[in-house]
């Protein structure tokens, strides 16, 4: 690991100025994704600033919304009373993250920037454009099983990791930040970014802006919902395909519908021409085979991970199923219902 500064952020506005005036500095909350990219030295930071003893790490109501500080560790926020009666898909959706001990640790914020698992991203032996641009992605032509089918480009083909992150962006969640221009507010579908050109920028975050909550809106889907991840184990292991649905029924038909992928792009996947689909249809088979049709039709596979394709394309229909029975998936069986 490289030689690094350490220092304690005072306060947010010490926080933001601290990681503003160095260009090589970052933030540290949890450290479960930061820690271990320099220890492979894939990130090099000069100085690392503190925020874990900032005030945001509570959960408050506001209009209708929920507010969520950036520093709920992801346990607290999937066990909160009100996520779970009123954001189910959320809670359900950090369950099915990580292992509990990692979750003890990892803020809320932390784990939307958090970086993708792409082992030639890892491997600073290979080429790879995210971590040094210009150079190459060696996924493309190399052992790219759990790689994107969707938004790629000739730059990059990572995924991104987050099962959080999913459940947000079917919920329209809105992202809170505050930097050296003062706060902002971005929705959750503008957050991340698809690789283009400069697959190495993640997010569209700005040099020293600091996420300070996440915002859920008054709108629920509370009842018929579900989050479905398919991994190559029940546990530890990041997504080949996760699915977030969520449904507002009239009767059996469908009023609202609201359907997020990930394990498949550079950033959580959303279409809301095949949500548009689905209005005013009756929820069974042939309609939601017909939407999983509509979300994957300009998907691509590179080798290794063709199949993901078919495996997107199953998981989207069993999970609107699923969420139109109200059965949701169980994260602590995680045998697929």
């Amino acid at each position: 690991m490289i030689n690094f500064e350490y220092a304690r952020a005072r306060d947010v506005s010490d926080a933001v100025r601290q990681v503003a005036a160095n260009p090589t500095a970052k933030f540290i909350a949890g450290g479960t994704n930061i820690v271990d990219l320099m220890k492979a030295n894939v990130e090099r930071p000069s100085l690392l600033i503190d925020v874990t003893r900032l005030p945001l790490t509570r959960v408050n109501g506001a209009g209708g919304a929920l507010r969520v500080g950036a520093l709920v560790p992801n346990s607290d926020l999937a066990y909160h009373p009100e996520v779970q009666q009123r954001y189910p898909l959320v809670a359900s959706a950090v369950l099915a993250g990580a292992s509990q001990q990692l979750r003890n640790m990892a803020s809320t914020g932390g784990n939307l920037v958090q970086r993708t698992r792409c082992a030639y991203f890892y491997d600073v032996a290979t080429p790879c454009n995210k971590r040094a641009p210009g150079t190459g992605c060696s996924a493309i032509n190399g052992l790219n099983r759990m790689h994107a089918i969707l938004g790629t480009s000739d730059a990059c083909i990572a995924t991104h990791p987050s099962d959080m992150a999913v459940a947000l962006l079917a919920l329209d969640a809105k992202v809170h930040v505050t930097g050296p221009s003062g706060d902002r507010v971005i929705p959750i579908a503008e957050f991340h970014r698809l690789p283009g050109d400069t697959p190495q920028q993640d997010t569209n975050l700005q040099h020293g802006e600091l996420i300070t909550a996440i915002e859920l809106p008054p709108e629920e889907f509370s009842k018929n919902y579900s989050y479905l991840k398919v991994r190559d184990r029940l546990s530890y292991a990041f997504a080949l395909v996760s699915v977030a649905a969520a449904l507002d029924l009239d009767g059996d038909r469908i009023h609202v519908a609201r359907l997020a992928v990930g394990g498949v792009a550079h950033k959580p996947w959303r279409d809301t021409a095949v949500e548009d689909s689905l209005r005013g249809q009756r929820a069974d088979r042939a309609v939601f085979t017909r939407a999983a049709d509509l979300l994957l039709r300009d998907a691509k596979g590179f080798g290794h991970n063709t199949f993901k394709i078919g495996l997107a394309h199953r998981a989207i229909v069993r999970t609107l199923t699923q969420a139109a029975n109200a059965t949701p998936q169980s994260q602590s069986n995680k045998k697929i219902q």
